[in-house]
């Protein structure tokens, strides 16, 4: 199972193929925002890579960040915990003036169908 280590909450062992939206969610219990319900609609998913970020990344995701003029950053929702990463949350419901975290996202990778594409 991979690792994944969450800047000031600690380590924790997520199961292969989990989204990490998801994983934050429910094995690191954080407040992190999914506004869109995972569907690559809203960026506030958003997180930081501090090691391990995944050289691939859905269509969605890049079309998305690119329209929006976001860089440094990529989407909880899309992303597959497939090896050790280490990540910063950026986008919590702590100060965001949401009443929750958002809806909740499917175990299966949105919107359909799912293409991947390199990161730069």
């Amino acid at each position: 199972m991979p690792k994944l280590t969450v800047e000031g909450l600690g380590e924790f062992e997520i199961p292969t193929g989990k989204r990490l939206v998801n994983a934050l969610r429910e094995e690191v219990s954080s407040d992190q925002l999914h506004a869109c319900g995972g569907n690559a609609r809203c960026t506030t998913c958003r997180v930081e890579f501090v090691s391990g970020e995944p050289s691939e990344m859905t269509v969605a995701e890049k079309q998305l960040l690119e329209a929006r003029g976001l860089s440094g950053v990529r989407l909880g929702c899309q992303i597959l915990c497939q090896e050790d990463m280490s990540v910063r949350i950026i986008s919590r419901l702590e100060g965001s003036g949401r009443k929750d975290c958002g809806s909740a996202c499917s175990v299966e990778l949105a919107p359909q169908p799912v293409e991947w594409t390199t990161k730069s």
